[in-house]
């Protein structure tokens, strides 16, 4: 074949990048399950919760607990291990206390490299002097942990959880802050139901945290849902998602995607319904012709 006509039939064939894109950043294995623990109607266990994650096709999960899940902090290690699954992520808590010391001694003791995600508080700052303040007192906050999550190469997660620490802006402060002084294992989780306030600057601030970023957790999203009673939807439900996956795609960033339950339903029934959900909105991102998706879960549109 002349080199000119195979470069023609090159450029004619249409190409899949966009679309191999799209399923690496949102293919099962890249999903970490998240608020699943506490959050769940049906209360599994740990083996329960890890074959479940097993069966939905989840390649990662965060591990959210409460005090009642202490004694079994090594069984779902283990659990995770039989199916599968990768225990990623750890809540953690906000200071290094003899609960975030038991946790580090679980984590090294089964040589796992998880984030720890840790989040903060604090009001409005009043002034620049304020906001210096505040962010040096937050970065040697989280520095203690960072070290301590180094020392076993495990990395933190600074989460946003509303108020000033939950600003993007204020996270980057932090963590440049801490850079200066040796600690680079300090990255941000950022979740979309904590960002209803961000919807309309999300390119903008996905671009500065882009360099910082470990999890995006997505959300079905709509306009001020945190106000109006649907904070938390399943996706593909809300009127802004298309737009927000589109964003997260077209950035260019490539990690892991946080699938949400954060409800008091059955967790495996709202993490189907939210997977339903994301293969709809992918099956838009690559071009595909609409299919309905399955009959909801765990959703019922509240009464009027």
């Amino acid at each position: 074949m002349r080199p000119v006509l195979a470069l023609m039939l090159l450029l004619a064939v249409p190409s899949c990048h966009a679309a191999d894109e799209v399923y690496r950043l949102f293919a099962r294995t890249n999903l970490m399950a998240w608020c699943i623990v506490p959050f769940d109607a049906k209360k599994r266990g740990p083996e329960e919760r890890a074959a479940m994650l097993q069966k939905l096709g989840f390649g990662k999960f965060a591990y959210d607990y409460r005090t009642e899940h202490i004694p079994t902090f090594d069984t779902e290690v283990e659990s995770c291990q039989r199916h599968g699954v990768e225990l990623s992520a750890w809540w953690f808590p906000t200071e290094l206390n003899a609960e975030a010391r038991q946790i580090l001694a679980v984590l090294k003791r089964h040589n796992l490299r998880s984030q720890l995600w840790v989040m903060g508080g604090g009001g409005p700052v009043k002034s620049p002097d304020e906001q210096a303040a505040r962010v040096s007192s937050e970065a040697k906050r989280i520095k203690s942990i960072a070290e301590a999550a180094a020392a076993i190469g495990c990395t933190v997660g600074l989460y946003n959880h509303g108020s000033w620490f939950g600003e993007p802006d204020n996270q980057i402060a932090i963590i440049e802050l801490l850079r200066t002084q040796g600690v680079g294992n300090v990255r941000i989780v950022y979740n979309l139901h904590h960002g209803h306030d961000h919807v309309d600057k999300f390119p903008e601030l996905l671009a500065r945290m882009k360099p910082h970023l470990a999890v995006i957790n997505l959300n079905g999203t709509v306009r001020n849902g945190d106000k109006l009673g649907k904070k938390i939807l399943p996706l593909g439900l809300g009127e802004l998602d298309f737009q927000l996956l589109k964003t997260i795609r077209d950035s260019g960033w490539h990690g892991p995607i946080g699938i949400l339950n954060h409800t008091d339903e059955d967790a495996g029934a709202r993490l189907a319904d939210n997977l339903d959900g994301l293969d709809q909105l992918v099956a838009q991102l690559e071009g595909k012709p609409a299919f309905p998706r399955p009959a909801l879960r765990s959703w019922k549109e509240p009464a009027r």
